[in-house]
């Protein structure tokens, strides 16, 4: 035996003993929802934060930091400007993909599947409960697109804060997209890199996990 597995072995008396990836329930989505709880209690900074992949017509892939908002029905909610670099290439290619990082807890959770846009009364509902800074921002802003100053955006932003007095409507070009899984893979890091690891696969309707090498 090596000595630094033996060292390892003295230090880590769980050595062979189930570990949080062993304890993850059948259901993937109930194992997120174990995790994500966990990271909340943790105060792991933004614990909805994931990092959204996206691949346009050339198949190249970019990604960006998001917010999730719900979880719905098996289905992962965020939202977005649909007219967006991530919202075109979303209409155009609806496979992406969902990584949340929490690093006090030495996890992560990748996530793969479709993604749809929800029912507008849903995109509504969420929109209506949004700071008005944050409602006017979504009219104000032409997101992605080339800006030749930020005097023009606040500019904008001032015409609508004009245009609605009280309510502001959703604008037709904001709401949710929610992304069905067809994978969900859990990460436990672990030292000297013997990291655990368990992915979730969906096959005919049914979910089926496995044990990956790290």
């Amino acid at each position: 035996m090596s000595e630094w597995l033996k060292a390892y072995r003295e230090n880590h008396a769980d050595f062979d003993q189930p570990s949080a990836i062993d304890a993850l329930p059948a259901d993937p989505f109930a194992a997120f929802s174990l995790w994500f709880d966990a990271a909340v209690n943790a105060q792991e900074q933004e614990a909805n934060a994931c990092v959204l992949s996206t691949t346009n017509a050339e198949l190249q892939t970019s990604s960006r930091v998001l917010y999730l908002k719900e979880l719905v029905e098996q289905q992962f909610v965020f939202y977005t400007n649909y007219s967006s670099h991530k919202g075109q290439e979303l209409l155009l290619n609806p496979k992406a993909s969902l990584l949340f990082f929490w690093p006090q807890l030495m996890r992560q959770v990748r996530i793969e599947g479709r993604v749809q846009q929800i029912d507008a009364a849903i995109s509504d509902a969420y929109f209506a409960s949004r700071p008005r800074e944050s409602q006017l921002g979504a009219w104000a802003s032409h997101q992605s697109s080339e800006l030749a100053s930020r005097a023009e955006l606040i500019a904008r932003f001032e015409a609508y804060d004009t245009q609605f007095p009280e309510v502001v409507p959703r604008p037709p070009h904001w709401g949710g997209f929610a992304l069905a899984p067809s994978y969900l893979e859990f990460w436990q890091g672990q030292p000297s890199r013997l990291h655990e690891r368990r992915a979730y696969e969906l096959s005919q309707n049914e979910w089926k996990s496995k044990l990956l090498n790290p």
